[in-house]
């Protein structure tokens, strides 16, 4: 077998959803992780697409905060294709609660994020890692394979939809560095920071209505006066695991500039 597979968690929308079909339009297998049967039309949908770009595709239903889920969707995927090329840690959860409303989040909040954003991405990792390493790599190339991390803005300048979240990201970028240098030289790991995202997972938590406010004021905000798509996000996935064989242990932020505003 000679095309590269990818393995998406989250993928049934937003960010996880256009990277799966950024992959497969470059002639990558695609196994599309879903979380549950509320989203599965929504990820079958996903995988439609995926073929109709003419790729092979897979769909798992796993939560990722199930570390026995993880393990059986790694060991699908390596029954389907016998290799794993990259795996893309996009599944994520929040709950909007003011930064400033200590009261109003509490310890089972915490675990409850901590176990998808951070747990389940270490988890979903250690499983896919025994495929990744042993990848074939042809003499025509030599890159190695790639997990990619979505993480957040929230995690660089404690913003984000709680504390909780912003903290979970936080310590995304802590175990992307940990795992870049424990799993190298097979395997890097990178991830990447996006600010407000169109038709991201705030959108779900929100509302069309509420979410459309936090948009245009986020827009205002940006010194780039945009919001990215999850197709721009996409792409720099794609690119750190097929074109960027020097790049691990980082984390990229794209943001629109909304950094420069801290």
């Amino acid at each position: 077998m000679s095309f590269p597979v990818c393995l998406v968690t989250g993928a049934a929308t937003g960010i996880g959803a256009a990277t799966a079909l950024r992959f497969a339009q470059d002639g990558w297998a695609v196994a599309i992780n879903n979380f549950d049967d509320s989203t599965r039309a929504a990820a079958e949908a996903v995988a439609a697409q995926c073929r109709d770009a003419g790729a092979q595709t897979l769909v798992v239903d796993a939560d990722v905060g199930d570390d026995a889920a993880c393990r059986r969707m790694a060991d699908a995927v390596g029954a389907k294709w016998g290799r794993l090329d990259a795996l893309i840690n996009s599944a994520g959860t929040t709950r909007v609660i003011p930064h400033g409303d200590l009261d109003a989040i509490d310890a089972v909040e915490f675990e409850r994020i901590y176990r998808v954003n951070l747990i389940g991405m270490f988890q979903m990792t250690r499983a896919a890692a025994p495929l990744l390493r042993e990848r074939p790599v042809s003499a025509a190339s030599a890159m190695s394979a790639s997990v990619v991390n979505i993480s957040s803005l929230a995690s660089l300048n404690g913003t984000g939809s709680s504390i909780a979240y912003a903290a979970s990201k936080g310590a995304v970028n802590a175990l992307t560095l940990s795992l870049a240098r424990n799993l190298a030289p097979q395997v890097r790991v990178n991830a990447i920071a996006p600010g407000m995202v169109d038709d991201g997972l705030l959108r779900r938590v929100l509302g069309d209505e509420a979410y459309g406010r936090v948009v245009e004021g986020m827009r205002e905000n940006s010194p780039l006066k945009r919001v990215s798509q999850p197709s721009e996000v996409a792409e720099l996935a794609w690119f750190l695991a097929a074109r960027a064989p020097a790049m691990t242990g980082q984390v990229l932020a794209i943001e629109n500039g909304l950094l420069l505003n801290t």
